[in-house]
């Protein structure tokens, strides 16, 4: 059985690796002609009609174990890979019209930052109480911020010399006016000195790394971007689900089920809910 298995993976690789990434997405021999193909680690890079946004296809995807007799699957003509991430699978059409689609775009790489941002808050917290790095009154996310109405106040990780929170007042009202004039200058395209910026890669000074200054490199950070975003955009509703079902945060729930998987896992629980 496991030579079966071996000799036909073996098969499959040695088929998908006989095919060109373009022949395998069904791109025209025009589109091909826009570049050259490169290896890139585990992604074949596609040329695109997009002049900056080369697509990735990867290595495991379903596409690559097609036989080479299949009919080459064809991606809708309005999905030419100019965003990143873009893999031409939009079954439900809400692509279709070129502002929509860039502007769902938009809304999803600001949503994919900000969870990001959310998945490292709500995990760290609670990282440094279990290994004694910090301690905290309430590490767990949904509990933490409310230590700032408490008689000592809130400490930035656990620490009274970095930020020292006592009045939710002053938090909301600096936020407010950081937040306001960050996106203000995200959307109109320009700081105090710096003009012509792109609404989600701006570069320039917000690139204090020069991360962007090698197209290809600036490319393929863009797909990671994205697909780490959305991962995290689900992780983050994962924490909420969590939250309302085990009353826990994700850190301590994870080191439950590793102490029993049988009995703590999502089935166990599902129907068991623990108030806030």
């Amino acid at each position: 059985m496991a030579s079966m298995m071996m000799k036909t993976n073996v098969s499959v690789a040695t088929k998908a690796a006989s095919r060109s990434p373009s022949q395998t997405l069904g791109i025209t021999a025009p589109a091909r002609a826009t570049g050259a193909l490169k290896g890139h680690g585990q992604h074949d890079r596609l040329p695109s009609p997009g002049p900056s946004h080369p697509a990735f296809v990867s290595a495991f995807s379903p596409l690559h174990a097609l036989p080479t007799t299949a009919p080459s699957p064809t991606p809708p003509d309005y999905l030419t890979g100019e965003f990143p991430g873009d893999y031409g699978w939009d079954t439900a059409g809400l692509s279709a019209d070129p502002e929509t689609f860039k502007r769902f775009r938009e809304t999803e790489v600001i949503h994919a930052r900000w969870a990001l941002l959310g998945t490292l808050g709500c995990v760290t917290p609670e990282i440094l109480e279990r290994t004694g790095a910090s301690s905290f009154g309430e590490a767990v996310w949904f509990k933490a911020g409310s230590q700032i109405f408490a008689e000592g106040g809130l400490d930035y990780l656990g620490n009274a010399s970095l930020i020292h929170a006592q009045s939710i007042i002053a938090i909301l009202a600096f936020q407010v006016v950081v937040m306001s004039q960050a996106e203000s200058f995200r959307a109109a395209g320009e700081a105090p000195g710096v003009e012509g910026l792109d609404s989600l890669y701006p570069g320039g000074p917000f690139d204090p790394l020069n991360l962007a200054d090698d197209p290809d490199t600036f490319a393929e950070l863009k797909v990671k971007e994205i697909k780490n975003g959305r991962l995290a955009m689900f992780s983050m509703f994962g924490f909420y689900v969590q939250a309302i079902v085990t009353g826990k945060g994700p850190i301590e729930n994870w080191a439950d089920h590793i102490e029993d998987p049988f009995v703590n896992n999502g089935f166990a629980i599902a129907t068991k809910f623990t108030p806030l």
